[in-house]
């Protein structure tokens, strides 16, 4: 199910925004006029012997051992392409919305974002945004959160 569908079906409040193809976190953010502190991107990581999903705001990067740790295991690794491609069917790879319940992937989002009031985010392709309240996004992606990234 796509991410527009699923918050739809699950009757929040959301607004959908297009502009120009953005393949990076930080192009997204610029296409949309907000700071990359707001802007929400995906990564995700092979954990153990599953997968994860890290949200950070998109001036941010992923600290591995941190993001390890609040996922409770030793090491993790970022997923390739080809596993994204997998695991996100419905999305054009490296655009997936960042909520992992959706594909059954336990969520860790950075401490940073879940002090915004808004968040946004890739709506599944690189040319549309989904903007909604941040208390929206924590009810339906239900993440931990961990401070997992370091700004750029």
């Amino acid at each position: 199910m796509n991410v527009k569908d699923y918050l739809s079906q699950q009757g929040v409040s959301f607004e959908v925004h297009e502009h120009a193809p953005a393949y990076t976190a930080q192009e997204v953010a610029s296409e949309e006029h907000v700071s990359g502190n707001v802007l929400a991107k995906a990564v995700v990581v092979h954990a153990g012997e599953a997968y994860a999903m890290c949200v950070l705001p998109a001036s941010y990067k992923l600290d591995l051992n941190e993001a390890a740790k609040a996922l409770g295991v030793t090491e993790v690794r970022l997923a390739d392409e080809s596993e994204l491609a997998e695991l996100f069917p419905d999305a054009e790879v490296g655009a997936a919305a960042p909520i992992g319940k959706l594909h059954d992937l336990p969520t860790v989002v950075d401490r940073h974002l879940a002090t915004d009031d808004e968040v946004v985010f890739q709506a599944g392709t690189h040319r549309e945004v989904i903007r909604m309240t941040y208390s929206d996004y924590e009810k339906l992606a239900e993440p931990s959160v961990a401070d997992i990234a370091v700004h750029l």
